[in-house]
């Protein structure tokens, strides 16, 4: 059983760049795992565990 059984949201991630230049985060600007031409939100390691902290499926 993987943890992907347990929650049933859908947490797609870009994919991760070979190198610079990296995409900013969103929220603080810090430079993330991805690719600068990816287009959406991308977090940086740190937000992106905040944010997984703050939308963690319970029960």
């Amino acid at each position: 059983m993987s943890d992907d059984d347990y929650c049933l949201i859908d947490a797609t991630r870009p994919p991760k760049a070979d190198g610079p230049p990296y995409a900013e985060c969103v929220l603080c600007r810090e430079p993330t795992e991805y690719p600068e031409s990816y287009k959406g939100i991308t977090l940086c390691p740190v937000c992106e565990w905040q944010e997984a902290q703050r939308t963690a499926c319970s029960g």
